[in-house]
């Protein structure tokens, strides 16, 4: 596999007020190969949808260097598409019209643009509900749909920011299987955001963590345990111990900064004020 993504030295500052910034990302630097399913983990505020977005060509980095196929990001392209948490299919279209709408923007013929879509909404299972409104949907049908919406496309990236957060673990379960069933069958490249170790041991060739505030690469975890990955595996085990104690490392950074002289740590447990609404975003 050749790179495919370059990162060098990224950071991004977004403006606080008239005299100072808020620095988002730092010095990341990451290469990601040609058909790698890369995992973004990390405490909340660390950064990783901004990171998701500048790669998608939705933000621009402060300084640095992002490449794709060597090509410095300019903007949003068809090349890179983004599967967000919200399915955000347009409720007054059909299932198949959702599916059908990016192809059409491209000024695909209807009949092509229809027939295209249909072979994706089968590779989901949703073919005989093609004709369907979103209403009429679940949460994970929708998703299916927006995984379709994107795939019709030919991208050569897939960019998924927690997908499937809002949906119940039975769901997910399924959809890790048929993601990494059309990631197989497709060889894209895919980066994929989320809060869930688990899941990120289970579809990821890497698990990239993410440091906080500013949000940085802590470690990278090549995952090398076999396809079609069995939650069980005593690989993925050890693996999740490994990231979980980092990551706690990063949560008590964040409750750090949150609570102040209300954080205490004792006996390998946080004691915080009960009033306290403070941390309740990690």
């Amino acid at each position: 596999m050749d790179e495919h993504i370059l990162l060098e030295n990224v950071n991004k500052s977004f403006p606080k007020n008239n005299r100072s910034e808020t620095v988002t990302l730092e010095d990341v630097s990451l290469s990601i190969k040609r058909g790698e399913f890369i995992s973004l983990l990390g405490p909340s505020g660390c950064g990783k949808s901004t990171l998701l977005n500048i790669i998608a060509g939705l933000e621009k980095e402060t300084s640095g260097k992002v490449l794709v196929n060597g090509n410095p990001i300019t903007g949003p392209g068809n090349d890179r598409i983004v599967v967000f948490q919200e399915s955000g299919l347009f409720p007054w279209m059909t299932v198949l019209e959702n599916v059908m709408y990016g192809l059409l923007i491209k000024k695909v013929p209807k009949e092509e643009a229809k027939e295209r879509a249909m072979v994706w909404l089968q590779k989901v299972h949703l073919g005989k509900f093609a004709d369907r409104s979103p209403h009429e949907l679940s949460g994970g049908m929708k998703q299916r749909v927006a995984i379709a919406r994107a795939l019709v496309m030919d991208p050569e990236i897939l960019l998924m920011d927690e997908p499937f957060a809002a949906l119940d673990e039975q769901t997910r379960m399924v959809l890790h299987q048929e993601l990494e069933t059309l990631w197989r069958e497709t060889g894209k490249t895919i980066i994929f955001v989320t809060h869930n170790i688990r899941e990120a041991l289970v579809l990821s060739d890497r698990v990239v963590l993410m440091k906080t505030r500013p949000g940085g690469i802590k470690n990278i975890f090549p995952v090398q345990a076999a396809r079609p990955r069995n939650s069980s595996d005593s690989i993925l085990n050890y693996l999740e111990n490994r990231i979980l104690s980092e990551l706690e490392q990063e949560m008590e950074k964040v409750l750090k900064e949150e609570l102040g002289s209300d954080y205490a740590l004792k006996k390998d447990r946080v004691y915080i004020d009960p009033h306290n609404n403070l941390g309740s975003d990690i």
